[in-house]
């Protein structure tokens, strides 16, 4: 199982959790939005490199 699925597993595992304490939408922003914030403190080189490691694993 590589890394990326386990990531998505653990993102579902901790929004079905979320879910009946503090509502869908709530939920979902909490699963998609520490994801992309974090994505959002990299430096401008480090995004450069995880978008080349991605797009190096698609073209395998």
């Amino acid at each position: 199982m590589s890394t990326r699925t386990k990531v998505v597993i653990g993102g579902v595992a901790v929004g079905l959790l979320l879910m009946p304490l503090i509502g869908f939408w709530l939920s979902l922003l909490v699963v998609l939005g520490v994801p992309a914030a974090a994505y959002l403190m990299l430096d401008p080189s480090q995004r450069r490199r995880l978008r080349r490691v991605s797009r190096r694993e698609i073209g395998r």
